[in-house]
């Protein structure tokens, strides 16, 4: 196997002075205010914050894009011409394959705008992460729905992950319903009638659509936290896989009955990052940071993960995983904003005739 190296993507995310104190502490100080003038004004080039290691050994490079969520979202013309840098600057490092990371990805077209590139790879990282959330959605519909109910809701089905996410869970069964939640109701519309022969499903554009499902997964491009209390069914479960999450702390203050899982994260046990890290501790990654890495240990030549990915690349990630199982890329134990989540005990027995516990 010809190996090659890597770079992955990142940006600031909803507050930019706390994810710049990564890097270095004292950035922490300064006013968000302040960063964002000069984040919109200043042609600040992309910086490389980080060396990547897996199983003791140097394999890539983590390189940030400065312009934050907001900030992507608002300009993306601006936002891609910043993504471009990063990846000549991925270039310039030597790197054989680049992954775009959170809203790098969603400004890009989901890396279509980078495809007439030959000098570098290009992923996006949602195969692997569709791959990765599916899983979970499974385990967590298994642990942690206890009222027997298995009615999925989709939040951003008609995206990248989203899209893949719904095919695979209409493909490979054990799901009663699916609830598809989009913006675009004619996309909404022919993803529904794709599915609609495997899956009883349903689409809606507005977020109260989800009130009466089990699990609620949220794929959505956006800067802020998208899910209220008001939104949610009794006991539910929300898997969140996305960057910078669409959930609040506040969701398990107002509705401790709700639980809050993160989502799209893997085990690397030998993965540590020399310098900034990227929110994750060691030997964790985002699905989309570990399908870049899988890519150069694999020995990738061109583009990968470009726009939305089908359900054969989504398999193809699976199998790269299946062949580097001794460094890990398996889904992480669940988590919910960073704390492990211990599976709830099984409800006990009914009680037998007499009242003497069967």
């Amino acid at each position: 196997m010809t190996r090659t190296s890597f770079t992955f993507l990142v940006h600031p995310r909803t507050r930019v002075g706390e994810d710049l104190a990564r890097v270095w502490k004292p950035l922490g100080r300064v006013p968000e205010r302040v960063y964002d003038t000069a984040l919109r004004r200043l042609p600040v080039a992309p910086a490389t914050i980080a060396a990547v290691e897996v199983g003791g050994e140097r394999v890539g490079h983590v390189v940030l894009v400065p312009f934050g969520a907001r900030h992507l979202l608002e300009a993306p013309a601006e936002g891609r011409a910043r993504v471009a840098r990063a990846v000549d600057r991925a270039v310039a490092l030597g790197s054989g394959v680049v992954g775009l990371g959170a809203l790098t990805a969603t400004v890009t077209g989901g890396g279509t705008s980078l495809r007439s590139r030959t000098d570098i790879a290009v992923t996006n990282g949602n195969a692997f992460t569709a791959a990765t959330v599916e899983q979970q959605a499974r385990d967590a519909l298994d642990r942690f729905v206890t009222t027997g109910g298995r009615h999925v809701a989709v939040v951003g089905a008609t995206g990248s992950v989203g899209s893949a996410v719904t095919r695979l869970l209409a493909r490979d069964g054990g799901v009663e319903r699916l609830t598809l939640v989009s913006r675009t109701a004619p996309r909404l519309a022919a993803l529904a009638a794709e599915v609609g022969s495997r899956v009883a499903v349903s689409t809606a554009t507005d977020l109260r659509s989800v009130v009466d499902a089990d699990l609620v997964i949220l794929l959505t491009a956006s800067a802020d936290a998208v899910i209220g209390p008001e939104h949610l069914s009794p006991a539910a479960v929300v898997l969140d896989a996305t960057q910078p999450r669409n959930t609040s702390p506040r969701l398990l203050v107002e509705r401790p009955d709700v639980t809050v899982l993160d989502g799209g994260v893997v085990d690397v046990p030998s993965l540590r990052l020399v310098g900034s890290d990227i929110g994750l501790p060691d030997g964790r990654a985002y699905a989309c940071f570990a399908e870049t890495a899988m890519l150069a240990l694999s020995g990738q030549r061109g583009h990968f993960s470009i726009g939305n990915p089908g359900l054969d690349l989504v398999d193809r990630t699976r199998g790269l995983a299946a062949d580097l199982a001794h460094l890990g890329f398996v889904p992480a134990a669940p988590t919910s904003f960073g704390r492990p989540v211990p599976t709830p005990a099984p409800a006990p027995a009914p009680a037998a005739a007499g009242g003497v516990a069967a």
